[in-house]
């Protein structure tokens, strides 16, 4: 499916700095984008676009992922990364979904006049419930992103480092 290694070096430990990066991002501009539509007439395609980069980047990384749990000393705290590592296709394929849906809105809506004040008052409430909507993904991904760098966190460094320093060091 994609790269496990990457000039001798797990592919997994490079990918998923993209994946921290990009999720969250992809978050953060659907939410601007969705909430203002200033914002959106700048992003344009650049948001389903970019949110597709976030939804390909997490079968890449978590399959790197996989390659290389089977190549570390196995473990309760890596089994539980691995865990929610698995978890994090559904958040992003939430945030493309809503990203095109969006997008798709703009562009439907971006030509068309205002048909009076009925209009807007209608429009109003089914805006507020996506704008919801959108931050409950939106959030939804960001968390899952931050509990599964947590947990491989305490995966890759939970005996490995010392709190008081190495005698020979300083």
């Amino acid at each position: 499916m994609g790269p496990v290694l990457i000039n001798g070096i797990p592919a997994h430990v490079l990918f998923v700095h993209f994946v921290v990066v990009v999720v969250p991002l992809t978050a953060l501009v659907l939410m601007l984008c969705a909430a203002l539509p200033s914002v959106m007439r700048r992003f344009g395609l650049a948001l389903p676009i970019l949110a597709l980069v976030a939804l390909a980047s997490v079968p890449l990384t978590t399959h790197a992922g996989e390659w290389l749990e089977r190549h570390v000393d196995s473990s309760a705290l890596v089994r539980r990364h691995t865990e929610l590592g698995d978890e994090l296709l559904p958040w992003t394929i939430g945030l493309f979904l809503m990203s095109v849906l969006v997008w798709w809105s703009y562009r439907r809506t971006a030509g068309q006049a205002p048909d009076g004040e009925g209009s807007s008052r209608t429009a109003a409430p089914v805006r507020i419930t996506a704008v919801a909507l959108f931050l409950v993904i939106a959030v939804g991904a960001c968390v899952q992103v931050y509990r599964i760098g947590d947990s491989g966190a305490k995966a890759a460094w939970h005996d490995g480092y010392s709190a008081s320093g190495h005698p020979d060091r300083g």
